[in-house]
Formats: structure tokens, sequence, C-alpha cells
């Protein structure tokens, strides 16, 4: 943490901020930038800009403000702001058409030919390629799942750290990421199925 951070006074900002002092807001917004970028990078719904997607994180939190009661950290609290607003353009993406194995490039296929394999590993030059083909599946889930298998799969987050950020207890987290991890596998073996079923026409 930078001596910026420690030495900004979030209680006295917020104060001046409900008192509509726009320097305030805007230190406020300066403050809170990295852990928004930091999410919206992470949950990027296609098709959108992460400076558009942060300025509407922000418009929520300042329309809001006055919610907040400080009964959580305002971290957190711009944290589920966050994570809600990229859920809610994932749902208005949610209608794709049905992801086939005619979708991935050569490079992917091989991937998922190595990571589905019983002694399969997935060598590190094929990282990128796994990580674009782990984020065309995912496409197909619902923006739940998908949020539960990036946090807790791809940024390697405790259940409890899940928690704070989605506002989900640690129950719904565990079950969440298990239905997730469940149906990204279904989505695995059925393009295995229709890829081998086109080989065999």
């Amino acid at each position: 943490m930078s001596d910026a951070d420690e030495s900004f006074d979030l209680p006295a900002c917020l104060a001046r901020v409900r008192h509509r002092d726009q320097a305030a807001a805007r230190e406020l917004v300066d403050h809170l930038y990295p852990l928004v970028i930091k999410i919206v990078r992470s949950h990027l719904p296609r098709r959108v800009l992460e400076e558009d997607l942060a300025q509407e994180v922000f418009m929520k939190m300042f329309a809001r403000l006055e919610q907040f009661q400080g009964a959580v950290p305002l971290t957190h609290w711009v944290s589920r702001i966050a994570v809600t607003t990229c859920i809610d353009h994932l749902r208005a993406q949610q209608r794709r058409p049905e992801f086939r194995w005619a979708d991935l490039s050569e490079n992917e296929a091989a991937v998922l030919d190595q990571a589905t394999a019983a002694d399969g590993e997935v060598t590190p030059d094929d990282a990128i390629a796994a990580r674009e083909l782990v984020d065309k599946l995912l496409g197909q889930l619902r923006p739940d799942d998908q949020l539960v298998i990036r946090l807790m799969d791809l940024e390697q987050l405790s259940v409890s750290e899940v928690s704070e950020r989605t506002g989900w207890n640690g129950s719904l987290v565990k079950v969440r990421a298990f239905r997730a991890r469940r149906k990204l596998r279904k989505l695995f073996e059925s393009l295995e199925r229709k890829e081998a079923h086109h080989e065999s026409v």
C-alpha cells in the first residue's frame, strides 16, 4: 500500500462528498479506481469498454452513497456494486449462438485435447490459448457461474474473499462453485462428443 493510501482519510472524504464537495468526489474516485478497474478487467463482458464500465460503477456508487452506513468497509460495498454491474452486462449479452468445436482455433482445439486427456497437461506455451479457451467456454455459463469460476479458479480467491466481494455467504459460494465447475466440465465433454461425431461422419 502506498503512502498516499495510508494517509487517505476516508471518513472525512465521505463526509465532504455527502456535502456535494466535487474535489472530494474526485479524490474518492482516485482512491477507489485501482480496486474497481481490477474487478472490471477480470469480469469484463465482451464489447464493453473497461473505462465505460468503471464509469458506470462510480455513477451507481454516488447515486447510492446515502445507503452506505458503514456496516461493511467501503471497499467491500463498492466491490459488490462493481461485481453486480459486470453481472448485469453479462446477462444482457447472454443470448449467444451455441458454442461449437468449429469455433476454436487449431491451437485452442489442441489445448482442449490435452486438457481433457487422462494424463494431459497444458504446457506453458499453451497458457494463453488455454485462457482464451476458458473465456469462450465461460461465456456459455450463466453470469453468476462465470463469476464464481473467475474469482475462485482464475483469481485464486478464498471462499471468504469471494464472499466479501459478492455478498454471498460462504455456503452459497461453495455450492455455486461446485455447480459451475460441473457445468464447465459438461461443456468440455459436449464439445468432445460433437467433435467425435463430426469425425466419424
